[in-house]
């Protein structure tokens, strides 16, 4: 597949990938844009549904993935419960990269545990804001790879009509919110200025603490 453009988001991608678990059956993806990350989880599940609340990027998703049979692209705003009429515990896989930042913390968080099946795996890429000193000591730390890589893919694209926001949650208030919602995810600050929370839905769900809206 060609990759077609590369941001900092894209760059991630391969993280997402790699945490899809095996013999996963259905995978959404939150906030898809135009569809990328959808194309490539398709090699990895057998179906894959982009939502997103703009409809331009849903149109542009439908376009660029025309062919691919095993993916579905809905215009909705996931936070909607019920009626963004995506199922309740339908996914084996949820992931959502450079979205959360875009809305509240835990209302995501609830919103894509209530879609994910028992068992199932949530991946959250997402942005946050620089407080200490060590936060812009780490984040100075990414400039050169962010340069290099940008380089090495003939520049940072995003595709047009891409929303952009700054994030208002610092690192470790992120961290903080993910360890009381999510009792044992895993979260990890990576260089080029995002985080990866990964979480696996308890398969018992009398077990779960955290339950949607």
């Amino acid at each position: 597949m060609t990759l077609g453009y590369w941001n900092h988001n894209v760059h991630y991608h391969p993280l997402v990938l790699d945490a899809v678990p095996e013999g996963c059956r259905t995978a959404l993806d939150v906030g898809c844009g135009e569809g990328l990350l959808v194309r490539k989880l398709a090699q990895r599940a057998q179906s894959v549904t982009g939502v997103d609340s703009s409809g331009e990027m849903i149109r542009l998703a439908r376009e660029r993935s025309a062919g691919l049979s095993r993916v579905s692209f809905s215009e909705a705003d996931f936070l909607d419960g019920a009626s963004c009429g995506l199922p309740a515990g339908a996914y084996d896989f949820v992931s959502a990269v450079a979205v959360v930042h875009h809305v509240e913390f835990e209302r995501a968080v609830k919103a894509m545990v209530r879609l994910l099946a028992p068992g199932g795996r949530l991946v959250i890429v997402g942005l946050a804001r620089n407080r200490t000193a060590l936060d812009w000591i780490i984040s100075g730390a990414g400039v050169p790879a962010a340069r290099l890589n940008a380089r090495r893919h003939g520049g940072k694209t995003d595709p047009d009509g891409m929303p952009v926001q700054m994030p208002t949650m610092t690192w470790g208030e992120v961290r903080a919110q993910a360890i009381r919602l999510l009792p044992g995810s895993h979260f990890r600050r990576h260089l080029l200025w995002r985080y990866s929370l990964v979480w696996d839905k308890p398969a018992d769900e009398t077990n779960l603490v955290v339950t949607g809206e």
